[in-house]
This record gives C-alpha cells, structure tokens and sequence, in this order.
C-alpha cells in the first residue's frame, strides 16, 4: 500500500510545529522545530508488517522513522521503537539504528544521496535494512523492561511516525509504502 500520495498531507497528521513539513515535487520534506508526522490513513493499528521508503540527509540532518507508535500533541513519542536517520549529524546512532536497542555507527552512506530504508517486524523480531543491507537483526526477549519512564521502547502495535529533528536538519523523504503480515 502507497502511504503517501506525493501531494497533500492526506491520511498523515503533523503534531506540533505543523509548519516543519512540507510537499515539494513528490517529496515530503522535513526542516523546522520539532515535530513528529504520525500515519492516520488506517485505523487499525501495525503489529506485524513491511515498511520500504527512500530517504535523503542533508549534511548534518537528524531525523527518524517511528513505528508501533501512538499519535501526541507533543515531545518525542513514548510509544514505538525508532529507525534513525541521521548520516553526518553528531549523535553516534546512524542511518539504519534501532535507536537505542541496536545502534550502527557506520552504516556507509553519503548526504544529499537517496537510499532505501526498510524495517520488518515480525512478532518479536524486527529486521531494518538500508539499501537492502542489513543493519539489524533482532529480537526483543521476554518481558523486555520498559527504556525508561519516558520512552517504551518495545514493541507492541501502533502507527508509524516521521520526524522533524531539529531546525538544522533538512530531510527528504518519497515512495513511502507498507504491507500488513500474518
């Protein structure tokens, strides 16, 4: 299933500073405060699935793709587990990291290229491949605590989530599709 028509904000819904999405030429692009783009289009929530989109940083950029998440008005999503996105920017967790679960350092990208991001889950195991490499292979274990108060962390079900990091980062993103699993 396309999630995205490469035109409107059709079936997404921005949560705060709205302002830091914008559509320019069948891209979806991200730069401003934060903000976080949640997918509304199905009401059923995501447990098991196949999420593929292209993906291009500028130099510098932070930014994520959250899944089994929840819509908030605001703050970084507690609900979901995040697929970074960031190639030069100065935290360590690299394009293709689950975010502090299975981190990658070095995940042989360049900025301003686009490259291909594509996270599977399937029960416990969640699978994240860029350019069809893969950069995780995990599973969650029994009884997984909770990362902290604020952020699960662990899987569950939910929606999916882009984020605008920061407004020094400028993100692209197209050809956002998904398909449910068993």
């Amino acid at each position: 299933t396309n999630m995205w028509d490469g035109t409107t904000m059709d079936g997404w819904k921005a949560s705060e500073n709205a302002g830091s999405w914008k559509i320019e030429d069948g891209k979806l692009i991200c730069d401003g405060e934060r903000s976080h783009l949640f997918y509304t289009a199905e009401k059923e929530p995501f447990k098991n699935f196949e999420f593929e989109c292209e993906v291009m940083t500028t130099p510098g950029s932070n930014a994520g793709i959250y899944f089994h998440s929840k819509y908030q008005e605001i703050g970084w999503p507690k609900f979901g587990m995040e697929c970074q996105v960031n190639v030069t920017h100065g935290d360590p967790k690299k394009s293709g990291s689950l975010y502090g679960v299975v981190d990658v350092d070095n995940p042989g990208l360049k900025d301003n290229e686009w490259y291909k991001t594509s996270i599977k889950v399937e029960g416990k195991h969640i699978t994240i491949m860029v350019n069809d490499k893969t950069t995780v292979d995990y599973t969650e274990p029994e009884g997984k605590e909770a990362y902290s108060d604020d952020f699960e962390r662990r899987l569950s079900e939910g929606t999916f989530a882009l984020q605008a990091h920061d407004p020094a980062s400028k993100v692209y993103f197209r050809n956002l599709k998904v398909r449910r699993l068993p």
